[in-house]
C-alpha cells in the first residue's frame, strides 16, 4: 500500500491533471489539491483552432476533464480561479490566493508538482497589446478570438508567426471567409521542417489563397481609424487587416520556480531529472514548462508537445509513491494538418544535425500512400536523416495527403527502437489495396537508403546538382515531355528507354549527375551506367526535390 501523502499540483491541462489521476490511483487515501488560477483545469488546446473553423461544432467537446469530474470521480480537491504566488521550500507550503475574494491561505505539502505550462511569446512590437491582436494558449483566448471572428464576419487577418499554430490558424481563418497574410521573420514556414520540404507547404498556401510574406519581421502595429490595424513590416511594407493573430511561439512559465531558487536550464525551462524531480527533490515538474533531454543525443531541448507531457505527469506520480519509472527523453514527433496536406516530423532534422555536427547522409522518395492500381493514391515524400556508418535512424520528415500518419508513426517506433535503414527494409507492415503496398513507403524508405550505404548507388543533392563542378556533367533521363517542361540548367537529356543505345553520347572522363522527377529512373539509369563503366550519382529525390530546393536555396 502506498504511503499517505499531501501531494499538491500547480496547474492542470496535460501535466497536472495526469498526474493528478496517477496519484489518486496509486493512493486512494492520500490527499492531492489541484490548484488552477484559470477556469478549466483539463482542456485540449490543439483543438482549439479546429474549434474556431467549426470543424469541432461544440466549444464544450474541447474539455478533456472538468473540476466536478475530478472532485467527484477522483476525489481530487480542485481549486479554480485560485493562484499560487509563492513557494516555501524549508516549510514545504504554497502561498495561494483566490482570484475572485482575494482570500489567502498557506497549504502545505509533501510532494509538489508543477505544471504551470508555456506562456505565448510576444515580441516587444509597438502596439502588441492592441485589443485587436489575439493570441491562442487557453480558452478565454480562444473565446476572445471567436468573438471577434463573429463579428468581423470576414475581411483581412494576418496572422504573425508560420509555425503549426499559425499555420492552422490560417486555415480556420479561410474556412471563416477572411483573406488571410502570413507573415514569418524567417526563410520559410515551420523552422522544425527542413527548407525543401517546408517548400511543399508554402506552395500549398499560396495555391488556397494564403498571402506568405516571409523575411519578413513586423516591427509596428497600428490601429487605424477605420476600427483596423495597419502592419509595418522589416522590409518597409505594410498590410492593413482587421485583426492579427500572434503565433510566434511559446516560452516555459517559470516565474514561480525561478522566483522559488529551482534550478532553471539555459534554454529557459524548468531543469527536471530522469524521474522529474527538480533541483528540489520534494518538487517535481511537468509538460511545458521543463527542459527535457534529447532522445538521441541526450543533450538539453526544449519541446513543448502533450504526449510526453502526460507521459511526465504520470512518471511524476509514480515517483512520488516510491514507483522508481524513468521518463525516457523526447524525441519530438509531431504531425500537423494544413489545408489538404499533412506534415510530420520525427527526431532531428538537417538544421539539428548540422549545430550538434552528426555525421548523416539523407534520402528522399515519393511513394504511393496505397497500392498505385486502386483509386486514389497519393504520393507521400519522405525525407530520411541516418548514419553513413550505422544506417541507425536520425530523422525524417514526411509531407502528403494521404497516409502521412500512418508512416510517421512506423518511423517513429523505429527511431526510438534504435533500427537502421537496413531493418525498415525488412518491416513486415499491413498491406492491402485500400491501405497500403507490398513494398509500403517505409520499406522504400530503407530501399533506397540500404542501396546508398552498400555501394549500390552513390548519391548527390540539390545544391551539387545546382552548381555542378567543372568535372561533372548532369543527365536528364526523363521523357520529351517531362524534360520540354523544364530541366536543371545545363543538363543533356537522354531518355531512360534510349540510355543503353546512347551510351556513346556520354563522356567518360566526367562524373553524371543523373535525374529524372522522383529517382528511381535516374537509380535504373544508375545501375546500367555504374556497370558500364561510368562514374555517376543520382540525384536523390529527383527532380521534385530539386524544384523545392532551388527556391529554398534562393531564398
Amino acid at each position: 500500500m502506498a504511503e499517505k501523502k499531501r501531494v499538491v499540483i500547480v496547474g492542470g491541462v496535460a501535466g497536472g491533471a495526469s498526474a493528478a489521476a496517477r496519484c489518486r490511483r496509486l493512493s486512494e487515501d492520500s490527499e492531492i489539491v489541484m490548484f488552477e488560477r484559470g477556469e478549466y483545469i483539463s482542456f485540449a488546446n490543439c483543438g482549439m483552432p479546429y474549434h474556431l473553423s467549426g470543424g469541432i461544432a461544440s466549444r464544450d467537446e474541447l474539455f478533456v476533464q472538468s473540476p466536478e469530474r475530478m472532485r467527484s470521480r477522483f476525489r481530487i480537491d480542485v481549486r479554480t480561479l485560485t493562484e499560487v504566488k509563492r513557494i516555501d521550500r524549508e516549510r514545504r507550503e504554497v502561498f495561494v490566493r483566490e482570484l475572485k475574494t482575494g482570500r489567502e491561505e498557506r497549504v502545505g505539502y509533501d510532494a509538489l508538482v508543477l505544471s504551470p505550462g508555456a506562456e505565448p511569446i510576444k515580441p516587444r512590437i509597438p502596439g502588441v497589446e492592441s485589443s485587436r491582436v489575439f493570441t491562442l494558449r487557453t480558452i478565454p483566448d480562444m473565446d476572445r478570438l471567436q468573438a471577434a471572428l463573429d463579428r468581423e464576419k470576414g475581411g483581412r487577418a494576418v496572422i504573425i508567426g508560420g509555425g503549426y499554430i499559425g499555420l492552422e490558424m490560417a486555415e480556420a481563418l479561410k474556412s471563416r471567409g477572411f483573406e488571410v497574410a502570413v507573415v514569418e521573420a524567417l526563410p520559410g514556414v515551420m523552422s522544425t521542417l527542413d527548407p525543401e520540404m517546408a517548400a511543399f507547404i508554402e506552395e500549398h498556401l499560396v495555391a488556397k489563397g494564403v498571402e506568405l510574406r516571409l523575411k519578413s519581421a513586423v516591427s509596428v502595429i497600428r490601429e487605424t481609424g477605420e476600427g483596423g490595424l495597419e502592419l509595418e513590416l522589416s522590409n518597409g511594407q505594410s498590410l492593413k487587416c482587421g485583426l492579427a493573430v500572434l503565433a510566434v511561439g511559446v516560452k516555459p512559465e517559470v516565474s514561480l520556480a525561478k522566483e522559488a531558487g529551482l534550478a532553471i536550464g539555459g534554454l529557459g525551462g524548468i531543469v527536471v531529472d530522469e524521474q522529474m524531480r527538480t533541483s528540489d527533490p520534494a518538487i517535481y515538474a511537468v509538460g511545458d514548462a521543463v527542459e527535457v533531454r534529447h532522445f538521441l543525443d541526450g543533450k538539453a531541448a526544449y519541446i513543448p508537445l502533450a504526449g510526453p507531457a502526460n507521459r511526465q505527469g504520470r512518471i511524476a506520480a509514480d515517483n512520488i509513491f516510491g514507483r522508481k519509472s524513468v521518463y525516457q527523453n523526447t524525441q519530438g514527433t509531431s504531425i500537423c494538418k494544413v489545408f489538404e496536406l499533412v506534415v510530420g516530423i520525427t527526431g532531428f532534422n538537417e538544421k539539428s544535425l548540422k549545430a550538434r555536427k552528426i555525421p548523416y547522409e539523407k534520402i528522399y522518395v515519393h511513394p504511393l500512400h496505397h497500392a498505385g492500381y486502386y483509386p486514389g493514391a497519393e504520393p507521400i515524400t519522405i525525407k530520411l536523416l541516418f548514419s553513413p556508418e550505422s544506417g541507425k535512424l536520425l530523422g525524417a520528415q514526411l509531407v502528403g495527403t494521404q497516409g502521412v500518419d500512418k508512416r510517421l508513426d512506423v518511423l517513429a517506433v523505429a527511431l526510438r527502437a534504435g533500427l537502421t535503414v537496413f531493418d525498415l527494409e525488412h518491416l513486415e507492415l499491413g498491406y492491402a489495396p485500400p491501405y497500403g503496398s507490398a513494398k509500403d513507403p517505409v520499406n522504400m524508405a530503407g530501399f533506397v537508403a540500404a542501396n546508398v550505404l552498400r555501394g549500390d548507388v552513390k548519391i548527390c543533392h540539390s545544391e551539387q546538382a545546382l552548381s555542378p563542378l567543372p568535372g561533372q556533367m548532369l543527365l536528364d533521363v526523363r521523357t520529351s515531355g517531362e524534360f520540354k517542361r523544364g530541366t536543371i540548367p545545363g543538363a543533356v537529356h537522354i531518355p531512360l528507354d534510349d540510355l543503353r543505345d546512347r551510351l556513346s553520347e556520354l563522356p567518360r572522363e566526367k562524373e553524371l549527375l543523373v535525374f529524372c522527377q522522383t529517382g528511381l529512373r535516374s537509380y535504373l539509369a544508375c545501375r546500367i551506367l555504374s556497370q558500364k563503366g561510368f562514374n555517376c550519382r543520382n540525384l536523390t529525390g529527383g527532380y521534385k526535390i530539386f524544384q523545392a530546393a532551388a527556391g529554398g536555396l534562393k531564398k
